[in-house]
């Protein structure tokens, strides 16, 4: 008998393990893949609020020692203006990475099992145990053989199309299909600097260093053209980059492509994360369009306040009817805005004039600059950067910089 099972030992359940097994708790991990092993599409982007949750593991030191690239300043490039400069730091972590999943995942997965928690790879969960209304165990195959196993908690760390959700019937109130999809590859020879973006209407570059020396530069295409950019991912890939960034497009032609091409397009979902005896984390209870690179990153901050939601009740300090909404309730009232702002994001269509305005009196203002980029990275609250008198202020000292007739 555990005290927790987690299905899924990736970005969200490795470090809900991780941080249940440091508190004492009896913990199995299991997941389909074996490790290491990659994933099939993946951002890679871990912002700094991210990299603050592992600098809080003591994990950090160890992600970078990998040798992937800090990344410290963006580069978002709106075609008639730039914008560029420093990230804020978040919890005094100012650095973001990029590292690729068959590195950082099975980092994760070992610092679970340092902490205490068994990890069962190529285990594939056919189906919840059940008492009544309340789940009470998993049933699953490893190796040809079936087992079963019991817990006081069962927890999907099992992505967007998780077996856990769906089995319990998890209630989704906030629903969309995709709004746009996306396909990159490694290159060698290409190495950047920073968080690069090309944006564009119905169109967006993207491109960041990873691990083994190589560059991940990817694009972005609008919902309504991607039955056309499916039949030649290649062509309207390299079409996309010539056009918009000439000059990225001729050192790409100096450099190497080391990989296929991986992406496609991802529906969102926000569902309820807990019910008697199970509850969600990550992807599996929140999936939001990729194109603010913030899967990781929320993965694991959902971790953070689920394991705190259930060592709460485990301990009897409050009880699990009470800490497991209340879960809810603190990741709703941190990304329900983030959530909002990466839909009008998604859709890639040129941003309304007052939004472009604001924009173009970022050049002016380093401090709100980075501010804005503290928004992605999530260090600075989307409600309090595009809060009325924040977005007044910035308008307001842009006016020293208006041309005078």
């Amino acid at each position: 008998m555990y005290d927790a099972i987690i299905v899924g030992a990736r970005c969200a359940g490795s470090p809900t393990a991780m941080l249940l097994a440091r508190r004492g708790y009896k913990v199995l991990l299991v997941d389909r893949s074996r490790f290491p092993s990659d994933m099939s599409f993946s951002n890679h982007f871990v912002h700094q609020a991210g990299a603050a949750c592992l600098k809080r593991w003591g994990l950090l030191q160890r992600l970078a020692a990998t040798g992937c690239p800090p990344i410290t300043e963006n580069y978002f490039d709106y075609g008639d203006f730039s914008l560029t400069g420093p990230v804020p730091p978040a919890d005094g972590v100012n650095t973001a990475f990029a590292p690729r999943r068959m590195v950082l995942d099975p980092l994760l997965a070992e610092a679970a099992v340092e902490a205490g928690a068994e990890l069962r790879d190529g285990f594939s969960v056919q189906d919840l145990m059940w008492d009544g209304d309340r789940v009470v165990g998993i049933r699953g195959r490893q190796n040809g053989i079936v087992t079963t196993e019991k817990a006081r908690i069962v927890i999907g760390a099992d992505g967007m199309f998780s077996v856990v959700a769906k089995a319990v019937q998890a209630p989704e109130y906030r629903t969309s299909p995709p709004l746009e999809g996306s396909w990159y590859a490694y290159w060698s020879g290409v190495p950047m600097k920073g968080w690069h973006l090309w944006l564009r209407p119905d169109r967006v570059i993207f491109a960041y260093n990873t691990n083994h020396n190589l560059t991940l530069i990817g694009v972005a295409f609008a919902a309504k053209d991607l039955p056309a950019i499916r039949g030649s991912v290649e062509r309207n890939y390299s079409d996309v980059i010539a056009q918009y960034a000439p000059a990225f497009a001729e050192r790409m032609r100096n450099g190497h492509r080391e990989s296929r091409f991986v992406g496609g397009a991802i529906p969102y979902h926000v569902r309820r994360p807990y019910g008697p005896g199970w509850a969600l984390v990550g992807d599996a209870g929140y999936q939001k369009d990729p194109c603010t690179a913030s899967g990781i990153t929320d993965a694991f901050r959902s971790a953070e306040w689920l394991a705190e939601a259930i060592d709460a009740g485990f301990s009897g300090s409050r009880p699990m009817e009470q800490t497991l909404p209340e879960y809810e309730e603190r990741r709703n009232q941190s990304e329900m805005p983030y959530f909002e702002l990466t839909t009008q994001l998604a859709a890639l269509a040129p941003p309304p004039e007052e939004i472009q305005q604001l924009l173009a009196a970022l050049r002016h203002n380093p401090e709100q600059r980075s501010r804005f980029f503290g928004v992605f990275s999530h260090s600075v609250p989307v409600q309090d950067f595009f809060a009325p008198e924040n977005v007044q202020k910035i308008m307001g000292a842009s006016a020293h910089f208006m041309p005078v007739s």
